[in-house]
């Protein structure tokens, strides 16, 4: 009933571009403030991105700043991460998260109500 899914994962030479995009079923995306976050295998599920409700705030964690860029289009219920110039230190599963809550600590996994279930980036030679 309640769908929250990732795409536009793949595979990328280093340089590359991707697009990631988080859409959302059954429930008014707008209404959330939505962070990505991604994974490598044996590490902790750290921040990458975060945008507020109505797109006004972005956040983004050191490693992507200049890079990533996060944006809305609540009329689709989507939110994208245009991912460019990518590095092999990105490779991960790219998961997005949803929350109605208080959005300040954003980098907390604790924050989000809502998770998918992840897109695999991998950047190799």
């Amino acid at each position: 009933q309640l769908q929250f899914v990732e795409s536009g994962g793949g595979l990328v030479q280093p340089g590359g571009s991707l697009r990631l995009s988080c859409a959302a079923s059954g429930f008014t995306l707008e209404n959330y403030g939505i962070g990505w976050f991604r994974q490598a295998p044996g590490k902790e599920r750290e921040p990458v991105s975060r945008i507020s409700r109505s797109g006004g705030i972005t956040s983004y964690a050191d490693s992507v700043k200049g890079r990533f860029t996060i944006s809305r289009d609540n009329a689709k219920n989507t939110v994208y991460l245009q991912m460019n110039s990518l590095k092999p230190e990105d490779t991960a599963v790219y998961y997005c998260a949803a929350t109605t809550g208080v959005f300040s600590q954003w980098k907390l996994l604790s924050t989000y109500n809502y998770w998918g279930q992840g897109t695999q980036v991998t950047v190799s030679s």
